[in-house]
């Protein structure tokens, strides 16, 4: 039976009691019973909901100077973390929270005082209070007695930033407590934001949330300390300490789950599709009309207005150093097994570095100015190579090749990645000695030939990255050369081009790889050109390929005889580096959650040529000519989405890109025509018709067998004035769109919830966005 909202005894039995921690509180109140509540006595659920909101409002206002005060303040916002999720569950109860209880206005008195707040409001705003409370979550900068405690409505909360970095220089002393209440707040902060959650996804990628809308809008006057302490915790936060092994084992580190919980509000408040709106320019200012000059520059969300506008030099370092530390964590070798800290936060970091670059360009600019960007690459790399045959992780895989396709269409990236790899970090690949260029290559090699089915829509995105920055590339090693030979002659059988519309694009993007690096680096390649010469057949064939039906159907009948997608033979893999384990599997029962699909790569990215002087200017797409017609490489130019998993996660998915195989498409013979004509074979073909007779009889004069001679010719060779005209580079740079931030918010919150899980927050909750699945 309801309970009056005035039997101040039966609710203070709620959050006085004393020693309690969220998981008790997630034991004491089991779902069933707050279900059971929810339906059976609504008005209970309300009153319990409202009283907890109003302790936490009355612990801001008196800035909580008892200990009693804290532990009520602190067990209210453990409450409210448990019972949320079951409040968004059901349609019903989901306005509650944005609707005002009547007698609560601001003025106190009045029934219907027009002030009155919607009960969210009051959370969100008490919440941030609470965040910067001298002596509860901030250290007191007064030294005295109790009476001249701060008040807590006069404090300037930019003094009480909580980690020097971007725009504060103090550090303040480090306080566990602070940490912990810190961190609890703000896990009530993100269970308030994971509304979103309970919302299937929609392409209409615009609707906000309105908890994080309201957080981030000038009504929190603590919006930007707030988001100045959560980027700096985040980016100072250094897990191997002061270098003394097994120190994490020793001593619990309180700093790690707040920088996991900053890092995660960070993210969701960052929640922004930058390609509806009118997103600030590089200088800062905005592109947008003359309407839009009454706003403030840039998005009402605070958040992401502050990330737009940083733009100092040491700021920068500090977030890209701090960034790239903790990337690279997980791959710091130690000799002492398990010594160092290892954090499980790196999905996080690499939204938030994407949100980074996507928000602020000239953080982007700095970012590959030097070749500090090596330091991001090498542990996206490192992931990737992790995780490619692993179907829980195939989010992760999503993020790092979307970061790289990010910034491969800067011509700088390129440049950066010519710098020799020397770093030894135990990766199941095979030994090279060569650059980072190296590196990505025989990393992308490895994803394509030995990552698990659902990568395949992801191939045309890594041939994308590899063509942006191949007309930079100066000398590729022989094992690159190699593997990047090895994907053309798995690309080119009869079997694989037939038997998809799209599958032609994947050879397009290679051709133009070998033509780029001909046309604009040959003196440094002479691996390449050798690779090229040694496997010229591969060139003849794709020139002759046979169009009539018969063959089409001979070539389509080859496929039933090989069971994989790409032959694992013939690719010389060396032996793998040491101290490297092989990318596992994902254990059975893995917990994955789904994701929308991708946009397919036209939609993705834009083309842009590069003139003489290295400028780019955008081309407009061609709209006249049919994209069917196989004119443009570029991938899903069928209008199918770019990824197996789109609604019906748990159907079978075939061996091949399925979007295709599955309907009534089958190959005819003016298709092949179509594509088979605009191949762009003219430059490879005139650099075997000087080369191959130029070998063969270097060959048959000195009875040479040996590379190194040929190579040595090679070198010193050169094809000026016999190459056809260097064709312009063309380079797709990847563009915002509205399906991509819709995939950035699924894969999100779907790392968040599984990341969640001491204390489990949403588990068992009807949420929509993503389904849970086993692997």
């Amino acid at each position: 039976q309801p309970v009056e909202a005035t039997d101040d005894a039966f609710w203070d039995q709620f959050w006085a009691d004393t020693a309690t921690s969220v998981q008790d509180v997630f034991a004491l109140v089991p779902a069933a019973e707050i279900r059971a509540v929810r339906e059976e006595s609504p008005s209970n659920l309300a009153t319990l909901c409202y009283k907890a909101v109003e302790k936490l409002v009355q612990g801001a206002e008196s800035g909580c100077h008892t200990e009693k005060e804290r532990q009520i303040v602190l067990n209210c916002c453990r409450l409210l973390t448990r019972i949320l999720p079951y409040i968004f569950e059901d349609p019903d109860w989901r306005g509650f929270f944005w609707s005002t209880v009547p007698g609560t206005g601001r003025g106190g008195g009045d029934e219907d005082d027009e002030n009155a707040r919607p009960l969210a409001e009051s959370l969100l705003l008490a919440v941030a209070d609470l965040l910067f409370c001298p002596d509860f979550t901030v250290q007191s900068h007064r030294r005295s007695t109790v009476d001249t405690a701060e008040d807590i409505h006069s404090i300037d909360s930019c003094e009480y930033i909580w980690e020097a970095g971007v725009g504060f220089a103090h550090s303040p002393q480090p306080n566990y407590i602070h940490d912990l209440n810190r961190t609890e707040l703000l896990k009530l902060l993100l269970t308030c934001f994971s509304e979103a959650m309970y919302l299937p996804p929609s392409s209409d990628s615009s609707n906000t949330n309105p908890w994080v809308q309201f957080f981030c809008s000038t009504e929190n006057r603590h919006a930007l300390p707030l988001f100045t302490s959560l980027l700096n915790v985040v980016c100072a936060y250094d897990p191997v300490g002061y270098g003394i092994p097994y120190n994490h084992l020793l001593f619990s580190d309180y700093r790690e789950p707040l920088v996991e919980e900053a890092a995660q509000v960070l993210i969701v408040t960052l929640d922004y599709d930058s390609s509806t709106s009118s997103s600030p320019t590089v200088d800062g200012t905005t592109t947008g009309t003359a309407m839009d000059d009454v706003d403030p520059p840039g998005p009402d969300n605070l958040f992401v207005n502050y990330l737009s506008r940083i733009h100092r030099e040491e700021d920068f370092q500090f977030i890209l150093k701090g960034v790239a530390r903790l990337l690279s964590n997980p791959l710091v070798q130690t000799y002492l097994p398990n010594s160092a800290k290892k954090i499980q936060f790196h999905q996080e970091l690499l939204v938030l570095f994407w949100k980074l670059c996507d928000f602020n360009k000239k953080f982007l600019f700095f970012v590959l100015k030097s070749s500090d960007v090596l330091d991001i690459l090498v542990p996206i790399l490192y992931f990737l190579n992790d995780a490619r045959a692993d179907q829980s992780r195939v989010g992760l895989m999503h993020i790092g090749v979307f970061i790289l396709l990010l910034l491969s269409g800067e011509r700088n990236f390129g440049v950066r990645l010519n710098k020799p790899y020397s770093v030894r970090v135990p990766m199941d690949i095979p030994v090279f000695t060569g650059t980072h260029a190296d590196l990505l290559i025989i990393v992308f090699h490895k994803i394509i030939t030995s990552g698990h089915q659902r990568l395949q829509p992801l191939f045309d995105c890594l041939l994308t990255i590899v063509v942006n920055v191949s007309p930079y590339l100066k000398s590729l090693s022989m094992v690159a050369a190699n593997k990047l030979l090895h994907l053309l002659e798995a690309f080119s059988t009869t079997w694989f081009l037939f038997s998809a519309v799209q599958n032609h694009h994947l050879v397009f993007f290679l051709l133009e790889v070998f033509n780029n690096i001909i046309q604009y680096q040959f003196d440094g390649n002479s691996n390449l050109v050798y690779a090229v010469i040694r496997k010229r057949n591969v060139f003849h064939q794709l020139a002759n390929l046979p169009t009539d039906s018969q063959s089409i159907q001979k070539g389509l009948q080859r496929r039933k005889k090989t069971p994989e997608p790409i032959s694992r033979t013939n690719s010389q893999d060396g032996v793998s580096m040491e101290g490297s384990r092989p990318a596992a599997p994902a254990e059975p029962g893995t917990l994955k959650t789904s994701l929308v699909a991708t946009p397919g790569i036209d939609k993705l990215t834009e083309k842009s040529q590069v003139s003489e002087d290295g400028t780019m200017r955008s081309l407009e797409p061609e709209s006249s000519q049919p994209p069917a017609e196989g004119n443009l490489p570029s991938a899903g130019s069928d209008g199918e989405p770019w990824s197996g998993e789109a609604s019906h996660p748990r159907r079978d998915r075939r061996r091949l890109s399925s979007a295709s195989s599955s309907g009534q498409w089958t190959p005819t013979p003016d298709w092949v025509m179509s594509w088979k004509s605009k191949l762009p074979l003219q430059t490879i073909m005139r650099l075997l018709q000087v080369l191959v007779p130029q070998v063969e009889k270097i060959c048959i004069d000195k009875g040479l067998t040996d590379e190194s001679e040929i190579l040595k010719f090679l070198q010193h060779g050169t094809l000026v004035g016999l190459l056809p005209v260097p064709h312009p580079i063309l380079i797709r740079k990847y563009q915002a769109n509205s399906g991509t931030a819709m995939w950035f918010r699924t894969y999100m919150w779907g790392v968040i919830y599984l990341r969640n899980v001491d204390p489990p927050i949403w588990y068992d909750t009807d949420v929509k966005l993503f389904e849970i699945q086993r692997v």
